[in-house]
């Protein structure tokens, strides 16, 4: 990997560890939202759903015409826009304002994980993608072993506003250093069409049924996924009994775990084969989506290993996944369809924590129960998982 290679993997790593935190810090937050604005599970997955469809929607939109221009210049709009969002956030007075909030960053959000991925997939060979994957998947590892337990910090000690003041301030800097050192991104544009049609993007994935499985693939992983985090942490609290301190340590020591083993994925992957990792993953993340849904009172040791284990395993087996799904299309398309592939995520991302929050109620007491449910689906959707992507096949 050359030092130009290392130094645009380290950006975009920065851009999604921002944003991933931006994303995940809301969850947590949870246990403080919740009692503050006088909200029920439902009204809080609102607060977390609202994000992620206004990123898919957008992503959607920026199917039609993302493929027509310069990548550098797409992520820095959809960037400065998310920035803007974040801050939003911060100083956001009541529920509704939150949720507007939400929407703007998110909306911006949509483009850039687009972006991103489009960036690996122009950049680097399909032999080397998972590597590359694995690097930029440990951004969500560092969110979780540092970002989240430090937000938390501040939000238990500042204020739940303090943790989007300071991921916006750190966006603020790294748009400097995208703006100055990510070089211009045209090379799709000089392979294909300048005048594409915008409507060839679902017209391409009409056709290929390749790249509906990888659509599908995405929808099932995030359900199976996203569906269990929103209500790890007010599970623990409120069910399990465990402080906000503890809370943030199984976001730290999963984080951690995860930042070794996201690399060590995407080496295997690579070497291994992309399905046969994914599949391997896929398998042993059931245990602790059972073990977490199911969780009696138990002591806090073995909790800090079940949820170490969910960060690996449920986390690991995103990272094979994205790099099978970049590759159904050639590069002079792919912007538009990782468009509409993190408009899928998203909205899957958002459905997810909205099925969730329907399932799982709350007692006058505080406590949530049917989360159990949601494990059961969680595991049926993952084993799906494994016969779509068995389905899927790397065109470039």
């Amino acid at each position: 990997m050359t030092t130009k290679e290392k130094i645009l993997l380290l950006l975009l790593a920065s851009i999604n560890f921002t944003h991933i935190m931006d994303f995940m810090i809301i969850m947590p937050l949870g246990s403080y939202l919740i009692p503050l604005f006088k909200i029920n599970p439902q009204q809080f997955s609102v607060i977390v759903s609202s994000y992620t469809f206004a990123a898919g929607i957008i992503g959607f939109s920026a199917a039609f015409f993302v493929d027509r221009y310069d990548r550098k210049k797409v992520l820095l709009i959809g960037y400065g826009g998310f920035i803007v969002g974040t801050f939003a956030c911060a100083f956001a007075t009541s529920y509704e304002l939150l949720i507007l909030a939400r929407i703007l960053a998110g909306g911006f959000g949509g483009l850039i994980s687009a972006q991103v991925l489009s960036i690996i997939g122009d950049t680097f060979p399909f032999e080397k993608r998972g590597r590359a994957m694995g690097i930029l998947m440990t951004a969500f590892a560092f969110a979780s072993a540092v970002g989240v337990p430090t937000g938390l910090f501040l939000a238990k000690n500042h204020g739940w506003h303090i943790p989007f003041i300071v991921i916006g301030s750190l966006g603020s800097i790294v748009i400097v250093f995208v703006y100055i050192y990510v070089p211009k991104m045209v090379g799709h544009i000089a392979k294909g069409d300048k005048k594409v049609n915008p409507f060839d993007v679902i017209n391409n994935i009409k056709k290929s049924a390749n790249q509906q499985r990888a659509l599908l693939l995405m929808v099932a992983l995030m359900l199976a996924h996203f569906s269990i985090i929103p209500f790890i942490a007010p599970f623990m609290e409120f069910n399990i009994g465990f402080t906000k301190d503890q809370v943030t340590l199984i976001y730290l020591v999963g984080g951690l775990v995860s930042i070794v083993s996201g690399p060590l994925v995407g080496t295997m992957s690579d070497k291994y084969g992309k399905f046969k990792i994914f599949s391997i993953f896929c398998l042993f993340s059931i245990i602790p989506i059972f073990l977490i849904t199911n969780m009696p009172k138990i002591d806090y040791q073995y909790v800090l290993v079940i949820t170490a284990m969910f960060f690996i395993f449920g986390g690991g087996r995103i990272i094979p996944a994205q790099a099978i799904i970049t590759s159904v299309v050639h590069p002079q398309h792919r912007g538009g369809f990782m468009s509409i592939n993190s408009s899928v995520q998203q909205l899957s991302t958002g459905f997810s924590a909205l099925l969730a929050g329907f399932i799982v109620q709350r007692t006058e007491t505080g406590q949530l129960l049917n989360y159990h449910y949601v494990g059961y689906i969680g595991i049926a959707l993952t084993i799906i998982c494994i016969f779509l992507a068995r389905g899927v096949k790397a065109i470039d």
